[in-house]
């Protein structure tokens, strides 16, 4: 029998979202997983399953930098389970080289940022129709490292590829996302916050430079474990000293001041604009 709360975590198959997943799931939580991977997602539920005790996971294989999955995806999800308590948009990868998804847009942005996007936009419906009715955006203290934002070349295709700032950029464009979504979705009680995970040893990097790589495999023993950078994202989809927190940034479960340029409501809302544009999407969180 499902249980009532039902929780949805993005990339849940490894690092912090699987760690995220398994906490959850010791709460009681219905899980559904969402990756990229059939036997990799496989592999991670019955790992959950046996950690948690818990039979009340599913999984569910999007390319969170694809439109055309995410859509079938959310699809497939509302015709199995018809509502969403929770929706943590947790999966996320730092890219070495310059890369475009299959939609045309800069990888790290299609995946980091759209994907956020986009999965939020068709699960809105789902949110409306839950109970506890929260949006976690795992963000990034890699938003600290932007100054400027290449409002003419979003996809970073006229200058010198550099994936920090790539992903630096998208870390940032997570909580412009979360602050203007906050504010839409007050009416509707639905809550939207982001958070800084920790600096987390959990296999982050692979898909980087080889130096990059490296450098988090020799710095490991010194990061935190997944473990620990879960315990924010766990704390904001079941904490009810959250309850009335809507567009707030969160360091060790606690609200945290994030940079002036991130608190500038003008570049917020020039992103979102840009993002509908470059979505095709003609009203947020309304699927035709």
């Amino acid at each position: 029998m499902i249980n009532r709360e039902i929780i949805l975590v993005t990339g849940a198959n490894s690092g912090i979202g699987k760690s995220t997943a398994i906490g959850l799931a010791q709460l009681g939580k219905t899980i559904i997983m969402v990756c990229r991977s059939q036997e990799r997602g496989e592999i991670a539920r019955k790992e959950i399953i046996f950690k948690s005790k818990n039979e009340n996971i599913f999984l569910e294989l999007c390319d969170l930098s694809s439109h055309s999955s995410i859509l079938e995806c959310t699809k497939r999800i509302r015709k199995k389970f018809g509502y969403l308590d929770v929706l943590i948009n947790n999966a996320g990868a730092i890219f070495g080289q310059h890369e475009l998804t299959e939609d045309g847009l800069e990888k790290t942005f299609g995946l980091n940022h759209m994907g956020y996007f986009l999965f939020t936009h068709y699960s809105l419906d789902l949110l409306k129709a839950g109970t506890t009715k929260r949006i976690i955006n795992v963000a990034s203290l890699a938003h600290k490292f932007v100054f400027n934002i290449p409002w003419s070349d979003l996809q970073l295709t006229s200058l010198k590829y550099k994936q920090l700032k790539s992903y630096s950029l998208s870390k940032l464009y997570n909580i412009y996302f979360t602050t203007i979504l906050a504010q839409k979705l007050k009416a509707d009680n639905i809550t939207v916050n982001c958070l800084h995970p920790g600096i987390i040893y959990s296999g982050f990097g692979a898909s980087g430079t080889n130096f990059f790589s490296a450098l988090v495999k020799i710095g490991g023993p010194f990061l935190s474990s997944p473990t620990k950078g879960a315990r924010t994202s766990i704390y904001l989809a079941t904490s009810t000293d959250v309850n009335e927190e809507s567009g707030c940034y969160f360091v060790r479960q606690k609200k945290a001041k994030t940079t002036i340029i991130a608190r500038n409501m003008d570049n917020a809302k020039r992103l979102w604009d840009m993002t509908i544009e470059l979505a095709g999407i003609s009203e947020y969180g309304v699927v035709e």
